[in-house]
């Protein structure tokens, strides 16, 4: 079969495909406590935080590497403040332009702190005899991501 071939054959199936699709919308909820029971009623959630200067999305009982964190211990619980975005496979609620840390709870877990692998940089310069190999460690803090805890805020 040519090429022209099979791509016209794949067109046409996938434009079959398409139309047979039955589109199954959900509803939309009236309001953010609606969604954030929707999110919560969900098998399985997300979060997408800034942590150290970074977004990373994260899913509970994640292990998360990010550049070293000074004054932290191992075994420190860290809660996580800037909370962008909360989701499900369903469902997605975006801050403006982050959710209040009393809506959303996640806690993360210092678990250690590493280095990354050997990075040689090489300098030369050329007919000087000038050599240089220099080698570096970055060091990193993991974290173990907690559950994400919607608590309810008419409860204080």
């Amino acid at each position: 079969m040519a090429s022209w071939q099979i791509r016209s054959w794949l067109s046409n199936n996938l434009r079959r495909v398409a139309s047979c699709s039955v589109s199954t919308q959900a509803a939309l909820p009236k309001n953010t406590s609606a969604a954030f029971s929707l999110i919560r009623s969900q098998p399985s959630q997300y979060i997408v935080a800034s942590l150290a200067g970074r977004k990373y999305l994260l899913a509970p009982k994640d292990l998360l590497t990010v550049p070293h964190l000074k004054d932290v211990r191992v075994g420190d619980v860290l809660a996580l403040q800037d909370i962008h975005e909360v989701g499900s496979r369903d469902y997605t609620l975006r801050g403006d332009p982050v959710i209040s840390s009393s809506r959303v709870k996640v806690d993360a877990t210092v678990v250690e702190h590493t280095k990354g692998k050997m990075e040689v940089v090489f300098k030369k310069k050329r007919r000087k005899g000038y050599q240089k190999t220099i080698k570096n460690k970055h060091p990193y803090t993991r974290l173990r991501i907690g559950s994400i805890e919607f608590p309810d805020p008419s409860n204080p």
